[in-house]
């Protein structure tokens, strides 16, 4: 079985790709697990391609958390966050991928592959993997999310 506190699901499309895979070495460093769902090389594809898997593994609890990365970070976080039970967060620095865990309890981190930098999108990723929900009253807001 997986441990789900270390391993988490990781998409991208060509606008992320070299992105993730940075990432991919950075955490495999850093004893994370991290399951590889795509895009595998810098060819042009779909964002909804990678990002509905992501998402719905995510969605069905394969996964607790997961990293999408496109070149704006917009389009793979439309897409996730149709899921009922993913609160994807568009972060582009490390405090608003904390604050998108301690407030919003959000489980899917989405990345801007052409305006981050690796360092910060690094730091971005291991805030967001390390920070805990405080709950309270973000609780009580993240309840009044659903239609």
């Amino acid at each position: 079985m997986l441990d789900k506190t270390k391993t988490f699901a990781l998409g991208c499309d060509q606008g992320g790709f070299i992105l993730k895979e940075f990432i991919k070495i950075k955490l495999a460093e850093s004893g994370y697990s991290v399951r590889d769902f795509g895009t595998y090389s810098a060819e042009s594809i779909d964002y909804p391609d990678v990002a509905h898997p992501v998402a719905s593994a995510v969605n069905n609890g394969q996964f607790t958390m997961a990293v999408l990365i496109c070149g704006s970070g917009n389009g793979v976080c439309m897409v996730a966050n149709k899921y009922t039970a993913v609160r994807a967060a568009l972060c582009w620095n490390t405090e608003l991928a904390r604050l998108a865990r301690q407030h919003n309890n959000a489980n899917i981190l989405c990345l801007p592959g052409r305006f981050i930098s690796e360092s910060e999108a690094l730091s971005a990723i291991m805030a967001f993997l390390t920070t805990e929900f405080e709950g309270g009253r973000h609780q009580a807001r993240i309840d009044k999310i659903p239609l």
